[in-house]
């Protein structure tokens, strides 16, 4: 069954597990309807591949491991096993499954950076950034949470770490 003269080449992820943690109801609800999407495609003739990864990247991840007394790389390597095992385990299949800490994903990623540097669209600015003491770095985390005076009590918090992202905590 093709619907299509024209065959299309689709290449399909779903939104990357975090590596800090065990795999919830959320990520398996979305990789089996993502898998069948994959596969309605496939049926009917397209080229289609589902790549995924776990994200493997940020202040959650090395609180984490600090808080197992592991280094990060010991917690991505375990959770990104847990996290794989558990999403095949409902019968999600992948053609790619890893992480943005591979050696392959820093090569695809310096690449992309150092062409964007090279045509100019890489830019250095001072940022000022709330450094929390008492774990040595900027949580992104901490500003979410961080009491912001604003009118409205229904904000969207994305919002909030995109004002707060721009301004030192003292002038939200």
């Amino acid at each position: 069954m093709n619907f299509s003269s024209i065959q299309r080449k689709i290449l399909v992820t779903s939104a990357l597990p975090y590596a800090n943690g065990p795999i919830h109801l959320g990520h398996v609800l979305e990789g089996i309807q993502t898998d069948i999407w994959v596969r309605f495609q496939k049926a009917i003739g397209n080229e289609c591949y589902f790549f995924c990864a776990d994200d493997t990247h940020g202040t959650p991840v090395m609180l984490a491991a600090r808080k197992e007394k592991i280094t990060p790389e010991q917690l991505i390597e375990r959770v990104g096993q847990e996290h794989y095992t558990d999403l095949t385990s409902f019968g999600i299949n992948y053609d790619n499954y890893d992480s943005t800490h591979s050696k392959a994903n820093q090569e695809i990623s310096k690449d992309i950076y150092l062409k964007l540097k090279e045509k100019g669209h890489i830019s250095k600015k001072v940022s000022n950034k709330l450094t929390v003491k008492k774990i040595g770095c900027f949580s992104p985390i901490v500003l979410l949470k961080a009491p912001v005076p604003i009118a409205a009590r229904k904000i969207n918090t994305e919002i909030i770490a995109r004002f707060a992202g721009r301004h030192t905590i003292r002038k939200i």
